[in-house]
């Protein structure tokens, strides 16, 4: 195994599901600042279910914009992937709250 892909391995994937770009990249950036963290943005319900066929997230992350009918079609074909993929809403507030959010998602998990 390289170096590269003990990284890759070692890293907490986390799939950001924001229909308003700008608070996205803002989500993302704060993220990605986290030691072994790494973000991925999906700013509609078909761009997230393309995400998820492609690559398995340890979270996935509900932001502004995603209905709870998109939220129920992304956690059904989560079930359908047999994805034991935790979903979490992001409900703002700041990047305490967001961390708080993601480590008690992956706790869960």
């Amino acid at each position: 195994m390289t170096a590269d892909s003990k990284k890759q391995k070692q890293m907490t994937n986390i799939l950001i599901v924001c229909t308003n770009q700008p608070i996205a990249a803002t989500i993302g950036r704060l993220i990605d600042k986290m030691e072994g963290w790494h973000a991925a943005v999906a700013l509609s319900l078909n761009d997230a279910l393309e995400h998820c066929y492609a690559k398995t997230y340890d979270v996935i992350l509900i932001g502004s914009g995603i209905s709870q009918e998109h939220e129920d079609v992304l956690n059904l074909h989560l079930e359908k992937l047999n994805a034991k993929t935790p979903v979490v809403k992001h409900y703002g507030g700041g990047s305490g709250l967001l961390y708080a959010e993601i480590y008690q998602a992956l706790v869960k998990k």
